[in-house]
């Protein structure tokens, strides 16, 4: 076990938490017009004055169709721009050169990414004026997106299209997916249990490996050939499980999780946003260091428990009861496929506590199976706690873990009724490894001091998650209200949840969000770790 990963803070997280708000994408609401400034693109010509006596702004504005658009350009150094210029506009836009103001209208079959060359010779300036018209959907006489690779970008947000609805969660189906200005010849089909009855449902992904998927100013994604959207229909702050995933990477465990939001359209039908995420198979495992010729296992069900017993506390049938294999040899079906699982839940489940104090540290990677347990108790993810993970193992390595599927988590439950930040539960019950581990007499206090550190000065302290919310809500704010505006009368009415009277909407789920985690970081230093 490494202890000097318990016992000493990383004083660079909240900088960097911090410097993810200050820097994401900063957008401001002017009627129906949202512009936002990005990287700095301009450069100097040759013999002229250096590019950075004035770099033009704003590089980025957005706008739907129908609605009208005004973006005024400027010098950020305050240089007079008397000779400025804007190249490729597009029809019915005009551009007044005395005062630095570009209007427009778009019609409602304008739909697309614009990328306009910016010139003031002058002062040496050039730059390029991205203007974002997104679809009107919600007009009656609005006409389909004519080019989805021209459509990359919709309010801030990065756009993939599929070509239509998978007919089922069994089998992959060949599906046209178009995403960043490519056209995939991918598949996909339905994901999910409780998901394949939204109205908004999730897909899972599959790319050729020689044209596979790639994202790299939203999320670290490259050469991907799994990918997962996630529905964000039982969830209306649209950040519960990215959030999740995000902290669960700060944690530094051993297989992090790439997440980010995206819009997703099926044909030319606006879905809304979605949280596009790591598929967890092989080809995550290797990515990350470890051996893709290995065990994967994902628990199912609440008897994943690590116990002799089933949540109705009857003896098991089989001690990996609860859990399906993914991948791996022999698979499952097959004598012996679940033998090593059987051995781990075996030894936790029945081991006497010296034999479990000396052998536990050879079987598992304490500090993924200790941030699990930070995670889960944090945000409060009941089922997280208790099924819906991943558990690694191969030959020569110890056992690793991957949490997934975060809809219960974060104040909220799996059907979206309320869980009040001073719920306490160290979910013991849920999970014989935990208890185990935290009545262990040295790495129990060693967790404990860790998550005190994360309490107070790090991923789980007030300012880094003010700060994490602050991005969140710059980066999707106005998608969020578009979304919002498509689900929200089949978000009050669906049956899982209709009889819930203290509904929110989109902006006050994030005020909610945002409150519960504050209280939620104190209410947790207080309660759960004890002397240490």
């Amino acid at each position: 076990m490494n202890s000097d990963r318990f016992a000493h803070p990383r004083p660079t997280l909240l900088a960097g938490l911090l410097a993810l708000a200050l820097t994401g994408t900063m957008a401001t609401m002017a009627g129906s017009l949202v512009a936002c400034s990005s990287q700095d693109a301009s450069s100097s010509d040759a013999g002229s004055e250096p590019a950075d006596t004035c770099q033009l702004s704003p590089q980025r504005a957005w706008v739907i169709e129908g609605q009208p658009l005004e973006v005024v350009i400027t010098c950020a150094s305050g240089l007079a721009l008397t000779d400025l210029s804007i190249e490729n506009l597009p029809e019915g836009v005009s551009f007044a050169q005395e005062t630095q103001t570009l209007t427009w209208l778009p019609n409602l079959d304008q739909a697309a990414v614009y990328h306009l060359p910016m010139r003031a010779p002058s002062l040496g300036a050039k730059s390029e004026l991205q203007i974002g018209v997104a679809d009107a959907f919600e007009n009656p006489d609005n006409l389909p997106i004519v080019d989805p690779t021209l459509y990359t970008m919709e309010l801030g947000l990065p756009v993939l299209f599929l070509a239509s609805e998978p007919s089922s969660d069994s089998s992959f189906e060949p599906m046209n997916i178009t995403y960043g200005g490519e056209v995939f010849a991918a598949e996909a089909k339905l994901r999910g249990k409780s998901s394949l009855d939204y109205p908004k449902r999730s897909y899972a992904l599959r790319f050729d490996k020689f044209h596979s998927f790639g994202e790299s100013e939203f999320a670290n994604f490259s050469n991907r050939t799994r990918v997962i959207l996630t529905s964000t229909f039982d969830d209306n702050s649209y950040v519960r499980q990215r959030m999740a995933f995000k902290l669960w990477s700060l944690l530094e465990p051993s297989v992090p999780v790439e997440a980010y939001n995206a819009v997703v359209y099926r044909g030319s039908e606006y879905r809304g946003i979605y949280t596009v995420t790591d598929h967890i198979n092989a080809d995550l495992m290797k990515r990350h260091g470890l051996s893709e010729d290995a065990n994967l296992y994902k628990a199912e069900s609440h008897d994943a428990n690590f116990r002799s017993t089933d949540t109705d506390g009857n003896s098991k049938s089989n001690l990996h009861q609860g859990y399906t294999k993914p991948e791996g040899t022999p698979a499952e079906g097959q004598p012996g496929a679940f033998d090593d699982l059987d051995e781990l839940v075996d030894f936790v489940a029945n081991a006497d506590d010296a034999s479990f104090e000396a052998g536990i540290e050879e079987r598992i990677d304490v500090d993924d199976y200790a941030s699990w347990w930070l995670l889960a108790t944090f945000s409060l993810a009941y089922d997280t706690a208790g099924k819906n993970s991943y558990h690694y193992h191969d030959a020569v390595r110890t056992w690793r873990v991957i949490p997934w599927d975060f809809n219960s988590s974060f104040g909220q439950e799996w059907e979206t009724s309320r869980a009040p930040a001073d719920d306490y539960s160290d979910f013991f019950g849920n999970n014989r490894l935990f208890e185990r581990l935290m009545s262990h007499p040295s790495i129990g206090p060693q967790i404990r001091a860790r998550y005190r550190q994360e309490l107070e000065s790090g991923v789980f302290s007030p300012a880094a998650l003010s700060a994490m919310m602050d991005a969140y809500e710059a980066e999707i704010g106005p998608s969020a209200a578009r979304d919002w505006s498509r689900w929200e009368d089949e978000y009050y009415s669906f049956d899982r949840w209709s009889s819930r009277d203290d509904f929110t909407s989109e902006q006050e789920e994030l005020s909610y969000l945002r409150a519960w985690l504050l209280e939620r970081s104190q209410f947790v230093l207080d309660n759960y770790l004890g002397d240490l």
